[in-house]
């Protein structure tokens, strides 16, 4: 019995909540967006920092895109092409960033917005 216990209880977290993937999408691009924004303000001396928050963001940026690249992905056709393209635009203005030729206050803008996008479609499902 207390074996049965245990294999029930050993990955069972009762502290952390149950996420949905919009959810899950949310908080990851809020861990990126707040790593990006901490480096920006903290100036030329955080630069491994920003540069390890660029980096960061480009690959969940790449993820992303892989996702609505597949054609079984469910969004609508037009929202997935907008979001290619917000990807390849991120990783152009990152290579910018990381020479020193642009702000990432940038890529800021695009994650919260992607962020407001999730939180309304969170609300309206």
């Amino acid at each position: 019995m207390y074996a049965t216990t245990l294999a029930k209880t050993a990955y069972d977290n009762p502290d952390q909540p149950v996420r949905t993937a919009r959810g899950t999408e949310f908080e990851l691009f809020a861990r990126v967006t707040r790593r990006l924004k901490q480096a920006a303000g903290a100036g030329k001396t955080a630069f491994p920092a920003l540069a390890q928050a660029v980096y960061d963001n480009r690959r969940l940026w790449s993820v992303l895109a892989a996702d609505v690249a597949d054609p079984s992905n469910a969004l609508p056709a037009e929202l997935r092409a907008r979001l290619f393209y917000l990807n390849e635009f991120t990783q152009t203005h990152s290579r910018k960033v990381l020479a020193g030729g642009a702000s990432p206050e940038v890529l800021v803008e695009i994650n919260t917005a992607i962020m407001r996008g999730l939180r309304q479609q969170g609300e309206n499902t």
